[in-house]
């Protein structure tokens, strides 16, 4: 009776659609990926990373940075891909290690070529307008959005309820569900009473990282549920929504294969959309 929200159909659809695009193009988009030591995580995340680019048309060169690698060294690299014409967009694959200051060198890359959309040009314009279609997005809200879209969810007027405030899936999240007139609440490890919140939610995005927190007595029935949450247990990912109690009263999607294509399918749109700035920069 419900159904399941699959990113990877999403994604395949959207990642067609590049391939399109950058077929018509010369040289290709390109895409550079900084890794700063071997979180295995990391390793698994850039490796989807630059084959789903390359299998699409995008051209995607990985720069590896021993573990050691100091934080002037991230940051002469950053410079170096900032300058550097043949590389239309890049980022720095987090974690980075504890002893370099990850905010500090995001906010070193050129917002032009921030496809992650996390440098305080890019988020602080999407701050100001949602709607502005001049900006890198985060690729994980956006790729939520997509999927809303792609699955005929109604946002104008419903009440979405956002769990996490992060500043690369939460906040943004929030901004752009409200930028589609959704009466949004923003929940997170302090609110107290947070089924009382998510029974209410006709949108309910959770973002908190914490395995199975969403279970089925908590959504409304009918509901649409986005799982975001990643967290690996036992050597296997788990999400925030106990998805076989969930399913059963609301459209739900799964983890893995919801959220995750997702947002390496808007990296790489992201990734074509600089490239068809070449010549504004």
């Amino acid at each position: 009776m419900y159904k399941t929200l699959s990113g990877k159909e999403v994604s395949k659809k959207i990642l067609e659609g590049v391939r399109v695009e950058s077929d018509k193009m010369e040289p290709k988009p390109s895409l550079s990926i900084v890794l700063v030591g071997n979180d295995p995580a990391s390793e698994v995340y850039v490796k989807m990373k630059v084959k789903k680019a390359s299998m699409h048309g995008v051209d995607a060169e990985l720069h590896r940075l021993d573990e050691s690698a100091s934080e002037a060294e991230v940051l002469d690299l950053v410079a170096k891909l900032n300058k550097d014409r043949g590389v239309d967009g890049f980022i720095v694959q987090s974690p980075l290690p504890k002893h370099i200051d990850e905010n500090k060198v995001i906010q070193s890359i050129d917002p032009g070529k921030d496809v992650d959309g996390w440098t305080l040009a890019n988020m602080g314009a999407l701050f100001l307008d949602p709607k502005n279609r001049e900006i890198f997005l985060p690729a994980t809200p956006a790729g939520v959005m997509e999927m809303l879209d792609h699955y005929g969810v109604e946002i104008k007027g419903k009440n979405a309820v956002v769990i996490g405030r992060s500043n690369v899936v939460g906040k943004p999240l929030a901004m752009l569900l409200l930028g589609r007139d959704a009466t949004v609440t923003l929940c997170h490890s302090k609110t107290e009473d947070l089924a009382a919140h998510t029974r209410e939610a006709d949108i309910l995005i959770a973002a908190a990282g914490v395995p199975g927190l969403i279970t089925g007595d908590m959504v409304k029935q009918g509901a649409y549920v986005i799982d975001v949450g990643t967290t690996r247990v036992d050597g296997k990912i788990q999400g925030d929504v106990n998805f076989e109690e969930v399913i059963r009263k609301a459209n739900c999607s799964p983890v893995p294969g919801g959220a995750g294509p997702m947002t390496v399918a808007m990296l790489i749109k992201n990734t074509l959309k600089a490239a068809l700035r070449r010549g504004d920069r």
